[in-house]
C-alpha cells in the first residue's frame, strides 16, 4: 500500500461538559498537530498516490474552520462532545469529500482509505482511518 502524508496544525478553545471529563470539562485550549495519510494500493500513472499541494490546501482549508475558535460556538458542533477523537472523524469527513468531489486533482477516485491523526501532545494522539468508498 502506497501513501502520502500531508501536515497542518489547529489552536482551538473547547470544553467537554460532562463529569468524565473530569478538569477537562472547563473551557480550555488545545493545540493540535494534524496528519491526513492517503493511501491507494497503486500510483497512478503519473507515479503518485494524491496530489500534495491540493491535499495540503483542503487540509489548510478544513483547519482554518476551527482553528483560533471556540469550538462550543460553532454552530454545526452544538451538542457535540469535541474529543480528539470525534475531532478526528471531522476531519476525515472533510477530507473524504475533498477526495469524492475532485478537489485532490487526478487520483484521488483511486484512494482506498485515508487516516486523521491529532497529536494532542508529544505523548498523546488520536486517530481515525477509513475506507473513501463506504465513508
Amino acid at each position: 500500500m502506497y501513501a502520502v502524508e500531508v501536515r497542518d496544525h489547529m489552536m482551538i478553545a473547547h470544553s467537554l461538559p460532562d463529569p468524565v471529563f473530569g478538569p477537562a470539562q472547563g473551557l480550555h485550549g488545545a493545540t493540535f498537530v494534524v496528519d491526513v495519510a492517503f493511501f491507494r494500493p497503486t500510483l497512478t500513472e503519473h507515479g503518485f498516490v494524491v496530489d500534495i499541494g491540493r491535499a495540503t490546501d483542503v487540509l489548510k482549508e478544513t483547519m482554518s474552520r476551527l482553528s483560533y475558535r471556540n469550538l462550543d460556538a460553532v454552530p454545526e458542533l452544538a451538542g457535540k462532545l469535541t474529543t480528539t477523537e470525534f475531532l478526528c472523524r471531522w476531519v476525515f469527513d472533510r477530507m473524504v469529500e475533498a477526495a469524492r468531489d475532485g478537489r485532490l486533482g487526478p487520483g484521488s477516485e483511486g484512494l482506498d482509505s485515508v487516516r486523521v491523526t491529532l497529536h494532542e501532545s508529544h505523548v498523546a494522539r488520536a486517530w481515525f482511518e477509513g475506507p473513501v468508498a463506504n465513508a
